[in-house]
């Protein structure tokens, strides 16, 4: 007999399978010697009340053996099958060449950028002499932004594909096989490139093809068919069919698409700053003590609110994590957040947006490209209050919502540094006067024990500007084939397309496409 339950476990015993099974035990008043396998489905953490608890949600084989599951990545050799281009090595890039390969065709990935390891130089340049490599940075490079930005696998895409599949597709190549059940999965960007790299050799040893420092600069068009692509090193790629998983930065892309006269569309996207807190406050907070348990997570939240008919709320929260700086061209600033996979800096941001939308700008169903010009306007007016060398603006949070100017800073992760400004002056009023509004708002939702330091709060740090949440592009694509409505044989996707929103969703939007391209006769 199989029973699935739910069982509440404190803290210090989550991992503790003698007291989950003992706990299984009396849940079901079975003696534990017929209780002949424990697993753990899901687990996640319940601060609702007093007492934080682990919410497990377990698999109890009574009298029976479970059935080991086996996860296979062996693959077919497709050195000289059918080629796939694919633009872009970020996790729509590289899903989508795994399920090229498990579905006998050759996959060619073109990557802008470097790999992780060369990466790493261009990240160092950027934070220790604020100078950004435009094709290797944050955003451009192997394993695409989420490599060196989190590796947060948190999602809501179960309805547009198999999470489960992604996820141990990771394990396999070398993820922490907690990732399988934890609800809010993360493996860090400590631990990431090493996972990406694993991938890498996957595609290599199965033939296929991955081609660094290799822009993609111009398309081949045969009347309305694409045929291949031309790169910035003189080179032509030609194949029956381009998955084009570019990223939402790639802006040059965008005018590639334009200028080949290939329909794209603007897309609202959200847009604001990250905000900082000392971890200590946000555990506080959330746990309910003055002094998180050390069997607990440092904490993470989830805030939202509508402001005058707009939605704003919190994004990509990073508990013990750093705020980075994400721009990919001169004179703008970009920030964002990300964590090492044991979170433990002092420190919790998240980016807080209020959600941009067309009526915002003028004309933007004639011009595809005005809320990605507003977009990099805003990131300009951030890069020169800030006074260059990728400093950005900063003020204190109850100082930013009363208007004034911070007298000083408090300490923070943002390594380039921070400079006390107006954001006000850098944040177009409409979202300015929102957040001005909601901050107050999240710290009645977060409120204070007696005597503790609450969400809203001067020690919190607003650091602008928070802009890179999504794509302000959208490339169109048929929902039942995936192909662009104008150009056989191009296959938008991911996040760079207006198809994702993560590492989770990108990676299933990639296989996708591939298996969107491979039936119905489309190749």
């Amino acid at each position: 007999m199989i029973k699935e339950i739910e069982l509440a476990i404190p803290p210090e015993q989550h991992l503790d399978m003698a007291a989950i099974r003992e706990a299984a035990s009396n849940m079901l008043n079975v003696d534990q010697q017929h209780l002949t396998h424990i697993q753990v489905l899901k687990r996640s953490i319940d601060a609702r009340g007093r007492q934080v608890l682990y919410r497990l949600k377990v698999k109890v084989y009574i009298d029976e053996q479970p059935v080991p599951e086996v996860f296979s990545i062996k693959h077919p050799h497709v050195g000289t099958q059918k080629p796939i281009l694919i633009i872009g090595a970020g996790p729509a890039g590289l899903f989508a060449a795994l399920r090229c390969i498990e579905n006998g065709l050759k996959p060619i990935i073109l990557e802008r950028g470097k790999d992780v390891k060369q990466r790493r130089r261009d990240l160092a340049a950027i934070h220790k002499m604020g100078v950004i490599n435009p094709e290797s940075n944050y955003c451009f490079g192997e394993g695409g932004a989420g490599t060196y930005s989190d590796g947060k696998l948190y999602t809501r895409s179960n309805k547009r594909g198999d999470v489960q599949h992604v996820l141990k597709t990771f394990v396999a190549h070398g993820a922490t096989e907690d990732i399988l059940i934890d609800a809010r999965p993360h493996i860090g960007t400590n631990k990431l490139p090493q996972i990406i790299t694993a991938i890498r050799e996957s595609i290599l040893n199965a033939g296929g093809e991955i081609h660094f420092d290799c822009k993609v600069v111009d398309l081949i068009i045969q009347i309305d068919h694409l045929k291949g692509v031309k790169t910035a090193d003189g080179n032509t790629f030609t194949a029956g069919a381009v998955i084009l998983a570019t990223g939402h930065s790639a802006r040059d892309m965008y005018h590639v698409l334009h200028q080949n006269n290939i329909q794209i569309e603007a897309k609202p996207f959200a847009l604001g700053v990250r905000i900082e807190h000392p971890q200590q406050i946000i555990d506080e907070l959330q746990y309910h003590c003055p002094v998180r348990n050390p069997h607990l997570p440092p904490s993470y939240y989830n805030l939202v609110e509508q402001i005058d008919d707009r939605g704003v709320f919190s994004f990509c929260m990073c508990p013990g994590g750093i705020i980075a700086p994400c721009a990919t061209g001169d004179e703008e600033i970009v920030v964002n957040g990300w964590s090492p996979s044991k979170r433990n800096n002092p420190y919790a941001n998240s980016g807080t947006v209020v959600q941009v939308n067309l009526e915002d700008v003028a004309d933007p169903h004639t011009d595809p490209f005005k809320l990605l010009n507003f977009q990099a306007e805003i990131e300009k007016q951030a890069f020169h209050a800030g006074g260059g060398k990728l400093v950005a603006p900063a003020q204190r949070m109850v100082d930013f919502v009363e208007g004034r100017l911070s007298v000083d800073l408090p300490t923070n992760s943002y390594l380039p540094g921070t400079k006390s400004a107006p954001l006000k002056e850098v944040l177009p009023n409409f979202i300015y006067k929102r957040l001005q509004k909601a901050l107050p708002i999240f710290g009645k939702k977060m409120s204070a024990r007696a005597g503790g330091k609450g969400y809203y709060t001067n020690e919190a740090i607003l650091v602008g500007v928070e802009s890179r949440t999504s794509s302000p592009i959208r490339i169109p694509r048929d929902p039942k084939t995936l192909q662009h409505p104008q150009i056989k044989g191009l296959f938008p996707c991911g996040e760079g397309a207006g198809y994702a929103g993560g590492i989770i969703s990108a990676a299933i939007d990639g296989i996708n496409c591939v298996d969107a391209l491979t039936r119905d006769g489309l190749f």
